[in-house]
């Protein structure tokens, strides 16, 4: 079926270095009938050479055949990263999941971990106001309030960090914080939650992520608390880059948990986030 793939250029895709024929046709020029989107972040962005691309397909395509093509055409991706993940329309799938006409695929590497906000979650792009966010979800019947925030620091492993870039497939990365809030919520003896990312440019000593837990006992705030940070960073489709002096890379990530569907099944990709 690889041979049979055509990659097809939107009028809004970056210019790609993987070429591509006409709108998706085969040689006799007719079009296979199932046309799709398929996104890319992180460090599997820079591999591509572009954030999106357009694929048409045969009816019976699966997301493993997606993966085969771009396995086939940029052989670096079967080994630029430990693990990767897919997605279809902003939910995680595994490799025989069949693809319907206008899906958007999404390729992902280990997760780095106006704005878009939820009832209980939000992706910013402005500093973050701890406080501000502590002051609103407090209230008198809470006994604890544990407060967790990701800072920008000054190195990595020796290497000086200048600044910090953070990206996000940001429609599922705000649908899987709002979950992860509510698990947080059923799981715990706990009476809220908030959880705040923000994206962009971030510089040395500023905030990148804020969860807030507010609770009865202090207890059951810090087990939720832990549990939220954790899971975040290595479920939620947000990645960062480190900046330093002699040069910027994709910071390394966590693979993802085996209860994802698509980590089974998949070839082995580089490192890529948090």
């Amino acid at each position: 079926m690889d041979d049979a793939f055509r990659t097809a250029q939107a009028e809004d895709l970056l210019p790609s270095p993987l070429g591509y024929v006409g709108s998706g046709e085969l040689e006799t020029g007719k079009p296979f009938p199932m046309q799709i989107r398929v996104l890319f972040f992180g460090v599997l962005k820079d591999l591509v050479g572009k954030s999106r691309d357009s694929l048409s397909l045969p009816e019976t395509a699966t997301l493993g055949d997606v993966l085969r093509h771009y396995e086939r055409i940029i052989p670096r991706l079967k080994e630029s990263a430990p693990s990767l993940a897919m997605s279809v329309n902003q939910e995680y799938a595994g490799p025989t999941t069949r693809l319907n006409p206008g899906d958007e695929v999404a390729l992902l590497p280990p997760v780095s971990g106006g704005s878009e906000q939820g009832q209980r979650s939000a992706i910013v792009r402005e500093a973050i106001n701890t406080a501000s966010i502590l002051q609103s979800i407090k209230r008198l019947e809470d006994g604890a309030a544990a407060v967790f925030e990701g800072i920008v620091r000054n190195n990595t492993r020796g290497r000086r960090t200048l600044y910090l870039e953070y990206e996000a497939y940001e429609d599922m990365a705000l649908k899987q914080m709002e979950e992860l809030a509510e698990r947080a919520l059923a799981d715990f003896k706990i009476r809220d939650v908030a959880i705040v990312h923000r994206l962009g440019r971030l510089e040395i000593g500023e905030t990148s992520v804020l969860i807030v837990v507010a609770s009865a006992h202090r207890a059951a705030a810090f087990d939720a608390c832990r549990w939220l940070i954790d899971t975040l960073k290595r479920t939620v489709p947000i990645w960062k880059k480190e900046h330093f002096e002699d040069g910027a890379v994709w910071a390394d990530g966590e693979p993802f948990p085996d209860d994802i569907a698509g980590t089974q099944g998949t070839h082995s990709l580089g490192r890529a986030s948090k």
